[in-house]
């Protein structure tokens, strides 16, 4: 199984009005991250707004990320969907177009049992030749996975990682107790990714990566070379997009961050709504002092 660690940026779906994936927007933003030190590119994750697109826009943004990579980072493609059979379909075909690994999500629209959450997941697993994340956010998902189901997960042979946004770090905690070297903990940007570090976590998969890669980088190598206090003083100055970003709609945001520093990525699709221009000045005034 790969290597997965370090910087992952949720890259943003940039879309213009007609619909169109703006490849050339996306292929520069994924050159440009490359260029800037992170570790990895995932597609399709929360602020890519994977709900908003169809299938031939979500297969343009991935087919894209890999082709602009073009094998210098690892690809990580964000599969969703609310039935198993779509889900595995995304994952073979991603697979296909040479994605590195899939980030698995679940959707849910009637509650389901701890036995078809983990059926999802297995289901997914067991589709492709290439790592699995598994991806729980209880603040948006109606289905979560309990420990017991991550710790079951943890022993298929393709799933090793876990982005777990719950804002409890605590639960990361039991998760790397429970299941020990079998499943390592990408940090979320509802966590403080420094704590995440500093308890074993192994890197950041989140959308304001995208508007702050250098830093990022720089705060996952304070943490590597375990340079805590370091990392605690640049945690702290980065934490002011994490702010925003929790009071804004996710992809609105990081668009926002991203139209700010000059790429062309276009609003959140409707019903979503684009920041206000006050909102904008939050954004615009985070990234000034972050510099």
């Amino acid at each position: 199984m790969a290597d997965l660690h370090g910087v992952f940026p949720y890259l943003v779906s940039p879309i213009d009005p007609e619909g169109r994936i703006r490849t050339d927007v996306l292929g520069r933003l994924c050159d440009d991250l490359i260029k800037s030190g992170v570790h990895g590119l995932t597609p399709l994750g929360s602020t890519g707004e994977f709900a908003y697109l169809n299938q031939a826009q979500r297969t343009a943004v991935v087919r894209t990320t890999i082709e602009a990579a073009k094998g210098r980072v690892p690809v990580i493609a964000g599969v969703a969907s609310t039935s198993t059979a779509d889900a595995v379909a995304q994952a073979k075909a991603y697979q296909k177009l040479g994605a590195d690994g899939i980030l698995a999500i679940l959707e849910a629209y009637f509650p389901i049992s701890d036995a078809q959450v983990e059926s999802y997941f297995r289901a997914i697993a067991d589709a492709v030749e290439i790592p699995v994340v598994i991806y729980t956010n209880p603040q948006f998902q109606r289905s979560d996975l309990t420990l017991d189901v991550i710790e079951r997960l943890a022993a298929h042979p393709r799933i090793g990682y876990i982005k777990d946004a719950s804002t409890n770090t605590g639960r990361l905690l039991s998760i790397m107790n429970r299941c020990g070297d079998s499943i390592k903990v990408f940090s979320a940007s509802a966590h403080i990714p420094a704590a995440v570090m500093l308890i074993g976590g192994l890197g950041w998969m989140a959308g304001p990566a995208c508007i702050i890669p250098r830093q990022s980088v720089e705060l996952y190598n304070l943490c590597q070379t375990k340079r805590w206090d370091e990392a605690l003083t640049l945690q702290r100055k980065l934490w002011r997009i994490n702010e925003a970003f929790a009071r804004f709609n996710l992809a609105a945001c990081i668009k926002a961050g991203l139209e700010i520093q000059g790429y062309a990525v276009g609003d959140p699709v409707p019903p979503q709504a684009a920041l206000t221009a006050e909102q904008r000045k939050v954004v615009e005034a985070a990234l000034r002092d972050i510099g």
